[in-house]
């Protein structure tokens, strides 16, 4: 049996040499590079990042530093804070019924801002989704009040629903219905949900338009399906339109939910929290207390009562049901 031939000298030293060139590759000249590109992305991230935390930091957390300093001294707006009464503020504002009050109101502007515009959103996005003459112009109409300022848009509907001399009033004793004598805004039975009604006005052309882009990412090959299936136009939407919009219609409901919350500009042009505090909200209470009455420890007790409630809200809808929707992003 023949044994294999050694390898010549020559060879076996090219060998050496082209190995060789690998090894120092892999050695520490590349490694100190890899360390040199990981702290380069890290120096990039800080520039870029910076800019933003300065901004948050500026205007979000010394606020909230500073609302929680205020909280704990009964404070005039002048002079140094000196007079330290710790939590006596905020049971003073837990204990005041009208911040209970603006706390309701602030819910029922939350639940009646999803149960009105929802229904309504889906509705319209679902017929302007259709191809039709105007389509275009129709889209822009609905949009047009959620462009215009929350200020514009309170004086316009404050001219509006003016008692005796406003359009409204006009319209309603045409139609044969009194209006009350101290006008819609002015009768405490009816002015929260006449605010209601302003506020879905103004905001239901988010809806449509956050619809409407939901609409889009819905493949054509379902709608062809279900046609071949015989199924009408209403139940392709229903079947198929509406499941799909889940995610979107969620991610509304919790934008809607937190400016619900924090709601001011509208009510404060319209009723300034009347009457008889019939609209007040805990915006519009720490304002009062703070702008007015020169109450600027429990308009602080307010404000940080007001950040938790949102706070607290918005953890609770992340957990119980934005949390179904990043779940499935990541499966």
């Amino acid at each position: 049996m023949t044994e294999p031939a050694p390898a010549a000298p020559g060879h076996a030293t090219s060998g050496a040499r082209r190995t060789e060139p690998v090894r120092r590759a892999s050695g520490g000249p590349r490694g100190t590079g890899h360390r040199g590109d990981a702290w380069r992305k890290r120096l990039e991230i800080l520039i870029f990042v910076t800019p933003a935390l300065a901004l948050i930091a500026l205007f979000v957390a010394w606020p909230i530093v500073t609302a929680v300093r205020f909280s704990v001294y009964d404070w005039k707006g002048f002079g140094d804070l000196t007079d330290f009464v710790g939590l006596e503020n905020y049971a003073e504002v837990l204990g005041d019924e009208v911040f209970r009050s603006a706390v309701g109101h602030n819910m029922v502007i939350v639940v009646g801002s999803i149960l009105l515009q929802l229904p309504l959103g889906v509705a319209i996005a679902l017929l302007l989704n259709r191809k039709m003459k105007g389509q275009g112009l129709l889209r822009t109409i609905i949009f047009v009040p959620y462009v215009l300022a929350e200020v514009i848009a309170a004086v316009v509907w404050l001219q509006l629903l003016q008692p005796q001399y406003g359009f409204i009033d006009a319209v309603t004793a045409q139609i044969g219905l009194t209006p009350p004598e101290q006008g819609w805004l002015g009768t405490p039975e009816y002015a929260l949900w006449i605010v209601l009604l302003v506020l879905t006005w103004k905001y239901l052309g988010l809806a449509v338009l956050l619809f409407l882009a939901g609409m889009q990412g819905v493949s054509e090959e379902l709608y062809e399906a279900a046609q071949l299936d015989g199924a009408s136009w209403w139940q392709t939407q229903w079947r198929i339109t509406v499941p799909l919009l889940g995610p979107t219609m969620r991610t509304w409901a919790f934008l809607s939910m937190i400016g619900s919350i924090q709601c001011f500009d509208m009510i404060w042009v319209l009723t300034q929290g009347g009457p008889a505090d019939a609209t007040a909200t805990m915006a519009t209470y720490l304002i009062d207390e703070g702008t007015k009455r020169h109450n600027y420890g429990i308009a602080g007790a307010a404000s940080v009562i007001l950040f938790v409630i949102a706070f607290a809200m918005a953890l609770a809808y992340q957990v119980f049901v934005l949390r179904r929707d990043t779940k499935e992003d990541t499966v």
